[in-house]
């Protein structure tokens, strides 16, 4: 060949294989980067719905399909939650059958494609669980946020923050909890959610710009009877409480940490969604490209999570099957501080679902964690 058009074909092929990049970069960022309400989790597929009986529903088996715990059931005009697997049930080999045990609103019916959410309720907290609150708008960098305040006789308040795939709704499952310990909640949104203000180009930082909403919300706590505040969050929103406690001003009156899942590693959270995505070779391409794209380095977020950095009383909590943000790194945060830092795994549990797995448990040891902190 020609060595003029070989280099030719050379330069065409890096410059294609360059494009290419950027192109998968974009589509498996967006999955984590533009995540929200009314989708899929990250990294989770449709689940097409083959039957439904009295309190049971036969869903495609998959792995998110077979995971143990209650879980939301979600999808066009419908919210129901099911429990676990019925294991007596015929059914055929491909499918998976689930106590369906409420209906929020719509129905399940076969051909219907959904997903399962850490998410019970949908709603607000009076019509779903019956608890008096207010909504109330938080001052943010950006523009008001609208949150619910759930009043409670205590001078400590949790703020629950939200991460990928769900909304302020998924703080509804620990409601009862809270409220029974007498602990006023302000279950928060941030730029991107659904009422609040947009971000620059429609995109999630990880948390790594989110925080400052958070910052904003502690702000508001104080302003409004709170003492002191612990911050409580899932996935991105954990990440997110602890950039607060770290850099907000107002750290001071942060009286513990609740890390749920936490996305300390966000390459490795973008590579799992991006295997989904895009073939093999192209997901170091996607991670740089998005890492160009959101102005974050790979390990920023690690840096956070320095045992050293931690200075009030922190409960991490993950699931062993956590597919997203790698256990590793919360085993390595809390083995940095074991005076100050404890961690709990839950067998079996995907990413922020470690509730729905043993609720029992969460909510003994989210108990045990916060009567000191009361």
């Amino acid at each position: 060949m020609d060595p003029r058009r070989a280099a030719a074909l050379t330069a065409a092929t890096v410059i294609g294989a360059g494009a290419a990049a950027v192109a998968a970069g974009r589509y498996a960022g967006d999955a984590a980067l533009k995540a929200g309400p009314g989708r899929p989790p990250p990294g989770e597929a449709r689940i097409a719905v083959h039957d439904t009986g009295p309190g049971t529903v036969t869903l495609t088996r998959t792995p998110a399909a077979l995971r143990p715990g209650t879980y939301g059931l979600t999808g066009r005009g419908v919210h129901a939650v099911v429990g676990g697997v019925v294991a007596d049930v015929s059914h055929p080999h491909h499918c998976v059958v689930r106590r369906l045990e409420r209906v929020a609103h719509g129905s399940p019916r076969q051909g219907d494609h959904v997903w399962l959410t850490p998410r019970l309720y949908a709603g607000n907290p009076r019509d779903a669980l019956g608890l008096d609150h207010a909504d109330v708008e938080v001052p943010g960098e950006l523009g008001p946020l609208p949150a619910w305040f759930v009043p409670a006789a205590r001078d400590t308040w949790v703020i629950a923050v939200h991460g990928l795939g769900t909304g302020r709704e998924h703080a509804m499952n620990l409601l009862p909890f809270l409220h029974a310990q007498r602990l006023p909640v302000l279950a928060v949104t941030y730029r991107g959610d659904p009422g609040a203000p947009r971000p620059a180009h429609g995109i999630s930082h990880f948390g790594a710009r989110e925080w400052r909403d958070l910052d904003a919300a502690l702000r508001y706590a104080l302003r409004n009877g709170a003492r002191r505040v612990v911050l409580h969050g899932w996935s991105t929103g954990a990440t997110m409480a602890l950039l607060a406690a770290q850099e907000s001003s107002l750290g001071r009156h942060v009286a513990g940490l609740v890390l749920d899942s936490p996305v300390l590693d966000w390459p490795a959270a973008l590579r799992a969604l991006a295997a989904h995505r895009v073939p093999a070779p192209l997901i170091p391409l996607a991670v740089r490209a998005t890492e160009g794209r959101i102005g974050l380095a790979p390990g920023s977020l690690l840096d956070a999570a320095d045992p050293a950095r931690v200075s009030v009383p922190t409960l991490v909590v993950h699931g062993t099957d956590d597919p997203l943000a790698p256990l590793e790194h919360s085993r390595e945060l809390a083995a940095g501080r074991p005076g100050l830092i404890t961690l709990r795994t839950v067998r079996g549990a995907g990413h922020a679902g470690s509730w729905n797995v043993d609720p029992a448990g969460y909510e003994e040891t989210l108990r045990r964690f916060l009567i000191p902190l009361m």
